[in-house]
């Protein structure tokens, strides 16, 4: 499929913001943000809150049509879309309930903050994982449709989440060591899962026009094209990125995505330099882009079977 930049940030300003806004809201209630204030746990929910509209309005760039977009809030019973737009939108009202809670007691809860900030937190967990299936539920794009896709968006949000947390900690004089080692195992999990997702993607996947047409004793190659001109499915969904750039693509995500800022958090726990953290996150982010970018270009429409492409 051919990658839409605003989709790119999208799916990645979003999840890392609601990553973001789970791990803080799921730390508070458990007793706090470890070497955090409520002027710490409030800046990182906010800074959250950010990304994570950042990244929603910025999906509004790839509608065809932006003045049909309310109609997305009327097909909740069969659309993944839908889910993920009804679930956002809930979002707003419970976080920023929670945040005022946080303004007005610090790091103290009221019952009410506490029953706000939980909805936010299923709810921002709900959105990342409904957006995860709108891909997953594409039986049409054998790549997308599995379980992976909506487990990587979910570690992947929470891995960036967490070290961008590391990084507001560091950045609010606290010590960092507990939330980085939780950044730590998020990264590994989330790098374990990617990993397994390209595995998986790297065998065969999907029919082939022998499949298609029921012929398996020989090779069928296509002389014509189904038609004399393109067309949106054409233009949409035979994008073909060249070997040695998704090669370089994919080293850049290890690199950058789960080695590199990986390494960095080590460096943190064993000399305290405050430096290495505020830049992790920017290195993280950077992976994720080259992530996301290959999440797109490496997916096979089955419509590119009638265009006379061989395997999907």
């Amino acid at each position: 499929m051919h990658p839409a930049l605003s989709v790119i940030f999208f799916t990645v300003a979003s999840g890392a913001g609601f990553g973001l806004v789970m791990l803080t809201i799921s730390l508070h209630l458990l007793g706090g943000v470890p070497g955090m204030e409520g002027s710490g746990t409030l800046a990182a929910i906010l800074v959250g809150i950010v990304l994570a509209t950042l990244g929603l309005l910025a999906s509004t760039l790839h509608l065809a049509n932006p003045k049909n977009a309310w109609r997305a809030f009327f097909r909740f019973r069969t659309s993944w879309l839908s889910r993920e737009a009804v679930f956002s939108v809930l979002f707003y009202p419970c976080v920023m309930l929670y945040a005022l809670g946080l303004w007005l007691f610090g790091g103290e809860l009221a019952w009410w903050s506490a029953i706000a900030g939980t909805l936010a937190m299923l709810l921002a967990l709900a959105t990342v994982f409904t957006t995860g299936m709108i891909y997953a539920s594409l039986r049409t794009i054998p790549q997308w449709n599995s379980p992976l896709v909506p487990a990587n968006y979910l570690l992947l949000g929470l891995a960036s989440g967490a070290v961008i947390l590391t990084a507001l900690t560091v950045a609010f004089g606290g010590s960092a060591e507990t939330v980085a080692t939780m950044a730590l195992v998020l990264l590994v999990i989330a790098g374990i899962a990617k990993g397994v997702y390209y595995f998986w993607i790297g065998k065969p996947q999907g029919p082939t026009i022998n499949t298609a047409l029921g012929i398996t004793r020989s090779r069928i190659k296509m002389l014509e094209p189904g038609q004399s001109s393109d067309s949106f499915l054409n233009r949409e969904f035979s994008f073909q990125a060249a070997a040695e750039r998704i090669l370089r693509l994919r080293l850049v995500v290890h690199l950058c995505g789960f080695i590199l800022p990986f390494l960095m958090l080590v460096v943190l726990l064993r000399t305290d330099i405050a430096m290495v953290a505020l830049l992790a996150p920017l290195v993280v982010i950077v992976g994720l882009l080259a992530e996301r970018w290959l999440f797109f270009a490496e997916a096979r429409h089955v419509v590119n079977l009638y265009y006379g492409r061989q395997q999907c």
